[in-house]
């Protein structure tokens, strides 16, 4: 299908919109930071600290039954999912004083009995407010060191513009998938952490494809303006870009829908940045570097000194 799409000519103006689309980004952007920095993360039990619990039934069991006791109970936080089966429950409480995981898992045990005596304790585990910020700390380092890498890795490949753009676009997914998260109160933990950076990783691939055909291309076409080379290339990749935005997609939607709620996050976080990381391979990356001034000359190769001379003392 790729193919019969790239068999179209694409004359879209894609660059001639960017004031535009970059003044949608900027008022997103400033949502997304003015929400995190006031409302800031809905943090999971993986940063904060809390105990996690897992019980069997014999049968399928709902869910706002155990939610109900347990909030009325006075664990007005707790979390309740299934996990896996409709047998198995999941149950999260952030941080209860001094209280041991015993007494915990006992506690809920004990009310879980009340409604119904065939509730069985799978499992207990127990993160402690020290281990969750380590765990904020390593992995906000995770993040810089992979921007930073990438700064790194696209300015010897291509050229410094090009490593400004495609870093721009990566600051600009990264706030924009937490922004969503923040404003919609969405819990954000280890899974969404991995997910932003696996969208890292994606968008800076389809950049990376953009990038590369505009490197062709201001070779092939000297004698075109910049912000044409750019379009044609954008042009050009469009089949592709479509095409693997679109499967990938797919499999995030059914991996939402089927995966259970414990990868809501982690599914939700990737869909959003599938559809943004292919916004800004567009929009913010190629962009930002035209702004910059990238041209031809930037990227033509360097000839050697010499080179015409040897040609000539061939013939």
């Amino acid at each position: 299908m790729s193919i019969l799409l790239n068999r179209f000519d694409y004359t879209y103006d894609f660059l001639g919109k960017r004031h535009i689309a970059l003044s949608i980004s900027a008022i997103l952007m400033v949502i997304s930071l003015s929400s995190l920095f006031y409302q800031k993360l809905v943090l999971g039990i993986d940063f904060t600290g809390g105990t996690l619990v897992e019980v069997g039934y014999q049968q399928s069991v709902e869910l706002e039954p155990i939610r109900t006791i347990l909030h009325e109970n006075g664990f007005k936080d707790a979390v309740v999912q299934h996990f896996g089966t409709s047998e198995d429950v999941l149950i999260r409480i952030g941080q209860q004083g001094d209280s041991k995981k015993e007494y915990l898992s006992t506690t809920i045990l004990r009310l879980l009995q009340q409604e119904n005596p065939d509730v069985d304790m799978r499992r207990v585990e127990t993160v402690g407010p020290q281990i969750g910020d380590e765990l904020v700390q390593k992995g906000g380092i995770a993040i810089l060191l992979t921007l930073l890498g990438i700064l790194i890795y696209v300015g010897l490949r291509f050229e410094y513009r090009f490593a400004v753009g495609a870093i721009a676009a990566l600051i600009h997914d990264t706030v924009i998938v937490m922004g969503v998260f923040s404003v919609l109160r969405l819990d954000f933990d280890l899974t969404v952490l991995a997910a932003i950076l696996a969208v890292i990783g994606y968008s800076l691939n389809d950049t990376i494809v953009v990038f590369d055909r505009i490197r062709e291309n201001f070779v092939k076409l000297r004698k075109q303006p910049s912000v044409k080379v750019m379009n044609t290339s954008i042009n050009q990749m469009l089949g592709r870009t479509v095409m693997t935005s679109v499967t990938t997609a797919l499999v995030l939607v059914i991996l939402f829908i089927f995966g259970g709620e414990l990868i809501h996050g982690f599914s939700i976080a990737l869909l959003l940045g599938v559809i943004i990381g292919t916004y800004s391979s567009i929009y913010i990356a190629s962009a930002t570097a035209l702004a910059l001034g990238v041209s031809k000359s930037d990227l033509m190769p360097v000839e050697k000194e010499g080179a015409d001379q040897k040609s000539e003392d061939l013939f």
